[in-house]
C-alpha cells in the first residue's frame, strides 16, 4: 500500500480534511519533545491558523532521546493523520505543518544551530514534567542530574531541554540576534515562570550576562493546555489505514474537546492561535489550577486505584459506580482549592470532565497516565492536600488517591504480578517496597520521606504517617474496589484527625 506523502493527497476520500495550500515555510517554531500530543494539539491549532489568517508558520520537531518519530514522519514528508474520536464517530485531517523532525542524541549541534537560527521565533516544549531535570518539590533546577551535568561540561553538546534552551540563546546573543520566545505546554504550575527560572538558573552558571540579557529581552509566557490524547496503538494504524486507503506510520488519536489559555508576551511574532479558538489571556494561573488539580489530579487518582482494581483504561474506570463514586467526593475536595477562571462554574467543569472521561471512543490507558508520578504528584495532588491541610479540612479522598500511587508504587499489582513501572525514581521504590516486606507502615513512611516528592513538610507530620498507612493497609489487604466500597460508606468528616498544621 503506498504511503502517505505529499503528493497523492488527492487520492484520499473526500471525508478527510486537509489543507490544498503550499506547505508552510515562513517563520519557525521548533517544538522539543514532539509527541502524540503535541501533534494533536499545538500542530492542529498552528494548522487552523495559518488557514483562517492566511499565514505560513511551521513547526520543526526535536525528539530528545529516540529517532522513532523522525523515522516515522520523514518518509511522509512530516505529514501524518489527526483522528478525533467522539462516541459517534471519528473525523480525520491531515495535519501538514511539521516540515522536519531533529533527532537530538544524533547531532545535538543541528538542534542548537535551528534554535539560534533567524527564522526560530518560537520554541515550545512537551518533554513531561521529568524533562526539566529538576526537583520537583521545590522547582528548582537538579544540580545532580545526569543530563544536567553533562550540559555543565558540554555546552554546545547538550543533552537536556534547559540545556538546550541556554545553548541556543546563548548563539543567538553571540551572533547579535534577538531571543526566541519559550513557551512550555507541560503540566507545571506557572509553567512559564518555572521555565525561565530553570533556564536563568542554568544560565548563570554559564554567563551572567546571558542570564542578564535573557531576564531582560526574553519571554516566557505560561500557557494551559488541554486534550486527552491517548498512546496510538497498532489497531489505531490499522484502522487509519483502511479509513485513508494509504499507509500512515504514525496518526496520532485524541478527544473533541481541546482548550488552550496563553499569556500573550511574545517577543518575535506568533500565529493567529486566537483564530483557531486559543484563549489569548493576561493571567494562566485559574486556567492551569483549574486543569492540573481537577482534571490531572483526578486522572492520577483514576489511574493508580483503577489499575490495581484491573481497569485497563479511564473509559472502563470511570464506567465503574465505585470510581464514579470516588470521582464525585475527590472533586467536591478539590473545587475549594481551586480559584475559578472567569465565567466557568467548576461544578460544571467536574460534570463535563466525567463525560470527557467516560468516552468510550478513546482508549486512554491507566498504566500509561500512571507514568512518572514521582514528577506528577506535587502538582496534580500534594499543593491540593497542602491547601487543605492548612485550613485543617479533612481530605480522605485526597489521601487515598495517593495512597493508591503508593501501592502501585510497591511493584506488585493484587494478583501478585510484577507492575512495570516508569519512573525516574523507580529504583528507590524498589528498595523501599523490598524493605517493607508488605507492611503498610513502613512502605507509607518509606515513600513518605523521599523529600523530592514530598517536600519536608509533609513527612513530618504523624497524623498523615497514621493515615497513609491505614489506607494502604486497606488497599494492601482488601485491594481498590474493596476499599473504595468501604470509602463511599463512610460518613463524609472521614480523616478529620488530620488537623490544621501548628505555626
Amino acid at each position: 500500500m503506498e504511503r502517505l506523502s505529499p503528493d497523492i493527497l488527492t487520492l484520499l476520500p473526500a471525508t478527510v480534511m486537509r489543507h490544498a495550500g503550499a506547505r508552510p515555510s515562513g517563520p519557525r517554531i521548533v517544538h522539543l519533545g514532539l509527541g502524540a500530543f503535541a501533534r494533536a494539539h499545538l500542530a492542529a491549532y498552528t494548522q487552523e491558523a495559518n488557514a483562517l489568517a492566511g499565514t505560513d508558520w511551521r513547526i520543526v520537531g526535536v525528539s530528545l532521546q529516540r529517532p522513532d518519530m523522525r523515522d516515522a514522519l520523514q518518509p511522509q514528508s512530516g505529514l501524518y493523520t489527526l483522528v478525533t474520536r467522539a462516541p459517534e464517530g471519528p473525523q480525520r485531517a491531515i495535519i501538514d505543518v511539521v516540515t522536519d523532525v531533529l533527532v537530538a542524541p544524533e547531532n545535538p549541534s543541528a538542534v542548537v544551530d535551528m534554535l539560534a537560527d533567524a527564522k526560530t521565533r518560537i520554541v515550545t516544549l512537551t518533554v513531561t514534567e521529568k524533562g526539566y531535570c529538576h526537583l520537583p518539590a521545590s522547582g528548582k533546577l537538579n544540580w545532580e542530574h545526569p543530563d544536567i551535568v553533562h550540559d555543565l561540561a558540554n555546552r554546545e553538546r547538550p543533552r537536556s531541554a534547559p540545556g538546550f534552551l541556554v545553548a541556543g540563546l546563548a548563539k543567538r546573543l553571540a551572533m547579535g540576534l534577538a531571543p526566541f520566545t519559550v513557551m512550555t505546554c507541560d503540566n507545571l504550575p506557572s509553567n512559564g515562570r518555572v521555565l525561565a527560572g530553570l533556564v536563568l538558573e542554568f544560565a548563570e552558571k554559564v554567563d551572567p550576562a546571558l542570564a542578564a540579557w535573557i531576564r531582560s529581552e526574553g519571554a516566557f509566557p505560561s500557557c494551559m493546555v488541554d486534550r486527552i490524547v491517548p498512546a496510538t496503538t497498532p489497531a489505531d494504524i490499522a484502522e487509519t489505514e483502511a479509513a485513508l486507503g494509504l499507509h500512515d506510520a504514525s496518526p496520532v488519536m485524541s478527544e473533541p474537546f481541546r482548550q488552550w489559555a496563553i499569556e500573550d508576551h511574545f517577543v518575535a511574532g506568533r500565529p493567529a492561535w486566537e483564530k483557531a479558538g486559543a484563549e489569548m489571556v493576561a493571567e494562566v494561573e485559574p486556567y492551569e489550577f483549574m486543569k492540573l488539580r481537577m482534571l490531572n489530579g483526578a486522572h492520577s487518582s483514576l489511574a493508580y486505584l483503577g489499575y490495581l482494581a484491573g481497569h485497563e483504561t479511564v473509559a472502563e474506570a470511570t464506567a465503574d459506580p465505585l470510581f464514579a463514586g470516588f470521582l464525585e467526593k475527590l472533586w467536591a475536595e478539590i473545587i475549594p482549592t481551586v480559584p475559578a477562571p472567569p465565567g466557568v462554574d467548576l461544578a460544571d467543569y467536574a460534570r463535563r470532565l466525567l463525560e470527557r472521561f467516560r468516552n468510550p471512543a478513546i482508549r486512554h490507558r491507566t498504566w500509561q497516565i500512571a507514568m512518572d508520578g514521582s514528577q506528577k504528584l506535587p502538582q496534580r495532588l500534594l499543593g491540593t492536600l497542602r491547601w487543605r491541610l492548612e485550613r485543617g479540612l479533612a481530605s480522605p479522598a485526597l489521601l487515598l488517591g495517593i495512597a493508591g500511587w503508593m501501592r502501585y508504587a510497591a511493584g506488585q499489582d493484587e494478583k501478585g504480578q510484577p507492575i512495570d513501572i516508569r519512573d525516574p525514581l523507580a529504583a528507590r521504590f524498589a528498595e523501599i517496597s523490598a524493605a517493607a516486606q508488605g507492611d503498610a507502615a513502613k512502605l507509607s513512611g518509606g515513600l513518605l520521606d523521599l523529600q523530592a516528592i514530598f517536600g519536608a513538610d509533609l513527612p513530618a507530620r504523624d497524623d498523615l504517617r497514621t493515615a497513609f498507612a491505614g489506607e494502604l493497609r486497606a488497599l494492601l489487604s482488601g485491594g481498590a474496589r474493596q476499599t473504595l466500597a468501604h470509602f463511599l460508606n463512610q460518613p463524609p468528616n472521614v480523616g478529620a484527625s488530620i488537623q490544621r498544621s501548628q505555626p
